[in-house]
């Protein structure tokens, strides 16, 4: 006795997937016309295609201007508002928060968190000491915390501020290997927290440290003859976002973009005005 299949059974499924098939057709290419934008809650990706085309805004000062014509912007997280960082990313910006690692200052909200035995010589900024970055255990929570900061706010990337304290007169016997390790240790806790991590200035140690960070922010490079040592992230197809402060961008521009860099000048007071150099 013959078993005829029974062909409901066969057709239903079939329907579905022509229907979810013919749906994925019309829905895919309007997407696809769409800019790709790193979605909340994930690292910020800096593609390899793109290292020498971008443009960058750096503004910790005065009233934010979302207008500017960058792709990149690098602000204070605790002065930039979350309804801020989101019509940024309406606009398909990048965002980096900067925070100061290596360094305290009064004004801080959560400066009585950390303990006088770990806090130094006055540091750069008005009002700031230095910190022991050998004093892991004291210091992490408080960086931790300030990393959470950016990330709930809406930032994809953390650029690490005063990470070179070996180099100044903090009050501790600081080196260069307590400063590499302490350092390293930041990159990593940055991406345990969903934030790709970037390096401020620190020049001598960028060699050592390209393979840990996303991307290097550099100032005045072309001033005090340095912008060779930093080509160990352009050589790698990572951002190098770079400032100058005095002179001409139609003289320091030809150096730094021919290094691939993304490259501004500012005013040393960091508010919204920036001249940018025409990309490659």
């Amino acid at each position: 006795m013959r078993i005829r299949p029974r062909r409901r059974a066969v057709v239903r499924p079939l329907r579905r997937i022509v229907s979810v098939c013919v749906a994925l057709v019309v829905v895919v290419p309007a997407y696809g016309c769409r800019p790709e934008i790193t979605p909340p809650g994930a690292p910020t990706r800096w593609p390899a295609e793109q290292a020498r085309h971008w443009q960058w805004q750096w503004q910790l000062h005065g009233p934010l201007d979302p207008a500017v014509d960058a792709d990149v912007f690098l602000l204070d997280p605790v002065a930039t508002t979350a309804a801020q960082t989101a019509e940024l990313r309406s606009r398909n910006r990048r965002l980096i928060c900067q925070v100061y690692v290596g360094s305290v200052r009064s004004a801080d909200p959560d400066a009585s968190r950390l303990p006088a035995a770990v806090q130094g010589s006055t540091g750069r900024q008005p009002g700031s000491r230095w910190l022991d970055v050998r004093r892991w255990d004291d210091l992490e929570p408080v960086l931790a915390d300030r990393f959470r900061l950016c990330r709930g706010k809406g930032f994809g990337a953390v650029a690490l501020a005063d990470a070179d304290g070996y180099a100044q007169r903090t009050g501790f016997p600081l080196d260069f290997d307590s400063q590499l390790l302490f350092n390293r240790r930041l990159a990593r806790l940055a991406r345990s927290l969903d934030l790709s991590p970037g390096l401020i200035n620190d020049v001598p140690q960028l060699a050592a440290l390209a393979p840990d960070f996303d991307f290097a922010v550099n100032e005045e490079c072309v001033r005090l003859d340095q912008c060779a040592k930093l080509l160990p992230f352009a050589d790698a197809d990572k951002p190098v976002f770079h400032v100058e402060y005095t002179g001409s961008t139609d003289d320091f521009c030809v150096t730094t973009v021919g290094y691939g860099f993304a490259s501004i000048r500012k005013e040393r007071t960091l508010d919204a005005w920036r001249e940018a150099c025409p990309l490659p």
